[in-house]
């Protein structure tokens, strides 16, 4: 599926000079906003989008300017002083962002409508940590392209999403460690089908051979691989088993697991035991998987 973003306040991925008119270097916001932080709100008035605080910062035109802003949960005011450009906009010198977009697999539904995908956590890119959100939608998306994995480089699927209400397959509700957790659309449930899986505990996870559920080659098959570790007591809950691909086909078209294939059921004995979650750069047919335990916890907290 695509999968669309919204954060909850415009991230603060970091700060940076503004050039003025006459040459001379400002840096209003250094040592004032930290990357990591979301803005609410300029001088009291809500915001939604980067254009709504950029046009509040410029109609500023250069005055004390005071940020609501989220660190660590907790909401701050500060005060910058915004800078004149070289193209005569005030501007706060930072860069940020309020949406992100990319390709994930669902990893399962349930009889009552939820859906989890991914395994892991939706991170900020720059800042790498897990983004605050507000709303997100999921998406068919057809994978026009598949880079293969190799050493130093873990392949990825590329995708063509098209963000209409009639490709609608889920709201998101939930961006955690485990995975992101939303509800699915008829059509979501239509293309899944009906068949239902047994789950298979943590404690029941065995090495030996084990299977890959996917999407990628647009006909939802099973891969041949073999569960070789298995870290029953991980704290990173992201790296419960370690995965190694064998089936031939796999590793022709992709090389093993690559980049969009987050969230792709492990199964074994018949059961669900997991997800899919990181490719290891070095050797991209072994990678990590979470336990499918950890993702049905978050359907009910």
């Amino acid at each position: 599926v695509g999968i669309y973003l919204k954060s909850n306040g415009i991230m603060v991925i970091g700060t940076g000079e503004v050039a003025g008119p006459d040459g001379t270097v400002a840096e209003p916001s250094l040592g004032i906003l930290q990357s990591g932080d979301y803005i609410e709100a300029v001088n009291g008035s809500p915001l939604s989008t980067k254009e709504e605080l950029m046009e509040e910062v410029n109609d500023s035109q250069g005055q004390e300017t005071v940020l609501t802003v989220r660190r660590s949960g907790t909401e701050i005011d500060v005060k910058i002083n915004p800078a004149m450009s070289a193209d005569g906009d005030y501007k706060l010198g930072a860069w940020v962002r309020d949406d992100t977009q990319g390709i994930g697999t669902i990893t399962f539904l349930t009889k009552e409508g939820s859906f989890g995908a991914l395994g892991h956590g939706i991170a900020d890119a720059d800042t790498g940590t897990l983004l605050e959100m507000s709303e997100g939608n999921l998406y068919d998306t057809e994978i026009v392209g598949i880079r293969r994995g190799r050493t130093g480089d873990p392949g990825q699927l590329t995708g063509l999403i098209r963000y209409r209400k009639q490709l609608l397959c889920g709201n998101l509700e939930k961006n955690t460690v485990a995975g992101i957790f939303g509800t699915c659309t008829e059509r979501l449930k239509d293309r899944a089908g009906t068949e239902a899986l047994q789950v298979g505990y943590r404690q029941e996870v065995e090495l030996g051979e084990a299977w890959i559920r996917s999407g990628m080659s647009g006909e939802i098959r099973d891969y041949r691989a073999e569960i070789i570790e298995i870290y029953r007591k991980e704290r990173d809950v992201n790296k419960g088993m370690v995965l190694r691909v064998t089936d031939p086909e796999l590793l022709r078209t992709a090389g093993g697991i690559v980049q969009g294939m987050s969230g792709s059921p492990i199964l074994q004995n018949g059961k669900i035991i997991g997800a899919v979650t990181h490719v290891f750069v070095q050797d991209s047919a072994k990678g990590f998987g979470i336990f499918i335990e950890n993702m049905l916890e978050q359907l009910i907290r």
